[in-house]
């Protein structure tokens, strides 16, 4: 069986490619290395992949349908997982334009090659489609009329865009919207790497939002989900939406704990107010997921916590972050 990964050198994308060969697939990754966050740690993420022989790596932009078309054609796959995304609330308010090209119009090719091939897609989403919905936790046939940031924005477009697909050309594809993955590789300005970074620093944590709460979700249980996914899509040209998270959100206070316990630092905090684009609460309603293929997310937040602190002494882990002395 052969694999198509985009965003394969990123936080989700490798550890989904990782998981593909370990399962006998022959993988070809898609990235880009969007200097969004340092390239340097996206190689870190592929350098052992790079070393088995059912692995390629393809630098190309998913904007540029062209190099999509060539992607497929030198892949041949027989799945695909589309996980090349511009990332970031908060950025995405000041370059709108940018969120829109890679991630609708990336989308749109991914799509289109899809089409040309035959070919099922597990096509990644977000929780940020919900905004400040008012039913929690969130369940996947809400409206999601109301996303409050032009990064929601984006994906629920792509979204849109696959439901169309689907119904025109019957396209099977999984729609997965995830739910504040952390873990291993995780990108360096998510919150469990940024507070990490602070902690060691000895720096102030401000919070946006005193009762912000976060369904925050393990990689692995996500990877489990993404694979999951792919075998419920393989099995008939249907579509639908999953949420995958880990459906028990948590204050980020309470993130901001146990994480000081584990580096042993005691954390200084202060509360700011909620910025522009940010929800107050996200809530994984996971029942539809685990109805369709079984999933069911294992990794408490403390265990999470504790693996993240162990990877940071390992190779993988980018240099500024493997603490003091």
């Amino acid at each position: 069986m052969r694999a198509l990964v985009t965003g394969g050198a990123g936080f989700i994308g490798s550890h989904v490619a990782d998981r593909f060969l370990r399962d006998g697939y022959t993988v070809t990754a898609v990235d880009n290395f969007d200097p969004y966050y340092d390239p340097a740690q996206k190689r870190r993420n592929v350098a052992q992949a790079q070393s088995n022989d059912s692995y390629r790596l393809v630098e190309a932009d998913v904007a540029d349908g062209a190099a999509v078309t060539r992607a497929f054609e030198m892949a041949e796959p027989d799945i695909v997982v589309h996980l090349a995304a511009k990332a970031g609330v908060r950025a995405s308010v000041d370059d709108p334009a940018s969120y829109i090209r890679v991630n609708e119009l990336g989308g749109l090719h991914l799509l289109d090659a899809c089409k040309v091939h035959g070919t099922a897609m597990a096509f990644a989403s977000t929780s940020s489609v919900y905004g400040n919905t008012s039913r929690v936790p969130f369940v996947e046939d809400d409206y999601c009329d109301r996303p409050l940031s032009p990064y929601a924005a984006s994906k629920r477009g792509a979204e849109m865009m696959v439901h169309a697909y689907h119904d025109l050309y019957d396209l099977p594809i999984a729609i997965l919207r995830f739910f504040t993955v952390y873990g291993p590789r995780g990108r360096p300005d998510m919150a469990v790497a940024k507070f990490t970074r602070q902690l060691w620093a000895g720096e102030t944590i401000t919070l946006h939002g005193e009762e912000t709460e976060r369904d925050f979700t393990f990689i692995d249980d996500i990877v489990d989900g993404v694979m999951g996914a792919v075998a419920w899509v393989g099995k008939g040209r249907r579509t639908d939406t999953f949420n995958l998270g880990r459906s028990e959100p948590v204050r980020v206070t309470r993130l901001i704990e146990l994480m000081g316990k584990a580096l042993g630092v005691e954390p200084r905090v202060q509360v700011g107010r909620l910025q522009p684009g940010e929800s107050k609460v996200t809530s994984a309603n996971v029942s539809k997921a685990a109805g369709a293929f079984d999933y069911e997310p294992k990794v408490s937040l403390e265990e999470g916590i504790a693996r993240w602190v162990e990877w940071l002494d390992g190779p993988e882990a980018p240099p500024r972050d493997r603490g003091p002395g």
